[in-house]
């Protein structure tokens, strides 16, 4: 197969933990020809969705964060004429990453097969996506205005904030009706009331980690990657510094993702991370979900390999 991936520049992945690098590398060892592009790198010649593309291999199948990859020029090329496209660009989801979604969604019209597909990517904001599965959802509340932040933080009395365009745990804050900086904090983040925020009541049980929950194809990883803040820390993020420790699917897990999951793939979702923290839904990732080399190496899951499957199974389907 013949595999376009759309990411942030490989020279910056840490290949010890990087999901990206762990389906090239799956894909490498199966002999697929691989390239890569940046978002940036899109754009439309002629009425074609094309892509500066260069093609690449592994220089070694270890984990060297600089010299891991050998990389070709780079050539104008058609994204139809991909067998896949992998889209895994990080958030933040701005205005230049919905750029990108809508000339996805030209290129799947044109022939190319993009996976997460740019139309679920818009539709599917990853905080506001939570709000079509309400009955495995904690009380929440989407809204520009702090007077109502403030009246749902009254009625809770400990809740999280949180931009609904962030990632890695970035401008999420808990807020108990005692905190001095309520104030402030809402200033901040709401900008004034311009900007959407999301709130919802704090759930106790992130002490014992934010799962991530991965599907993939529609089929669910048996495994779960729970990710367990630093003491004195709300955010699990890995980003943020929490602990990754995999661990089997709750009857709760695996009821969440199983329900999810056949929605997820009727909207052309390859790939899915939701995050449960303790019995409640709280996010659904579809940018570029994380959690494989954590459940591989401490599980010996092979995600990477489950992903591959798909990929070569939707390419043919679509």
């Amino acid at each position: 197969m013949n595999i376009l991936f759309i990411a942030d520049p490989m020279a910056t992945f840490k290949t010890y933990k990087d999901t990206t690098y762990a389906m090239m590398r799956e894909m490498a060892m199966r002999g697929w020809r691989l390239s890569h592009t940046l978002s940036s790198e899109l754009a439309v010649k002629n009425g074609v969705v094309t892509a500066q593309a260069a093609a690449f291999e592994f220089v070694a199948l270890d984990h060297d964060d600089k010299q891991w990859f050998k990389a070709a020029d780079k050539v104008q090329t058609a994204l139809k004429d991909f067998d896949a496209v992998i889209m895994r660009t990080d958030p933040p989801f701005d205005m230049q990453y919905l750029y990108a979604t809508q000339l996805l969604t030209l290129a799947g019209q044109q022939g190319a097969k993009v996976f997460n597909s740019g139309q679920a990517m818009r539709d599917f904001n990853e905080k506001l996506a939570i709000l079509n599965f309400s009955r495995f959802t904690a009380p929440t509340l989407v809204s520009t205005r702090s007077a109502d932040v403030r009246a749902f933080l009254k009625e809770h009395g400990d809740i999280i904030v949180k931009p609904l365009d962030g990632m890695g745990g970035m401008g999420i804050f808990r807020l108990t009706e005692t905190d001095p900086n309520i104030g402030s904090i809402l200033e901040t983040l709401m900008q004034m009331d311009t900007r959407t925020i999301m709130a919802q009541r704090y759930i106790p049980e992130i002490v014992h980690g934010d799962k991530r929950v991965l599907v993939i194809g529609g089929k669910v990883v048996p495994f779960a990657l729970a990710r367990i803040p630093q003491q004195g820390e709300t955010r699990g993020n890995l980003a943020a510094g929490g602990r990754g420790v995999a661990q089997e699917l709750s009857a709760r897990d695996r009821e969440i993702a199983e329900t999810l999951a056949p929605e997820l793939k009727r909207r052309g979702i390859l790939l899915a991370g939701l995050d449960v923290i303790g019995d409640y839904l709280t996010e659904v990732n579809v940018t570029s979900p994380t959690g494989f080399q954590e459940i591989m190496k401490q599980k010996g899951f092979d995600v990477a390999a489950m992903f591959a499957d798909a990929v070569a199974e939707w390419s043919e389907a679509v």
